[in-house]
């Protein structure tokens, strides 16, 4: 297996395990490609809840630019949500797995197919 499938089998079961989902792997392989080399960088692979400005980014960056969605407050509530469903306390919260969520949550699976 490639680091990248390794990756993907790890995000799989953070999904399952901790957040009590059945991975749509399809998906995921797509979402986790488009993260780019990201993931692979310690810092980049992750997304720190508890930073303001992070989830800002991926805000801007990712919902609004990347799925093409309106800057509203249920942006910031959907985002919210998919933090609590991965575990706030939960420290490595993966890019690839919040974005999943993000598309799941938006239903926005489409922007993949």
């Amino acid at each position: 297996m490639s680091k990248r499938d390794d990756l993907i089998a790890k995000y799989a079961d953070d999904i399952e395990k901790k957040c009590g989902m059945k991975p749509d792997m399809k998906l995921l392989t797509a979402v986790t490609i488009g993260c780019g080399p990201s993931i692979y960088s310690k810092d980049a692979a992750t997304v720190s809840a508890g930073d303001k400005k992070e989830l800002e980014r991926v805000k801007k960056n990712f919902l609004i630019k990347k799925l093409g969605l309106k800057d509203t407050p249920k942006l910031d509530e959907g985002i919210a949500s998919v933090i609590d469903t991965y575990g706030r306390a939960n420290r490595n919260k993966y890019r690839a797995v919040v974005y999943y969520l993000l598309v799941k949550h938006f239903r926005k699976g489409s922007v993949y197919k």
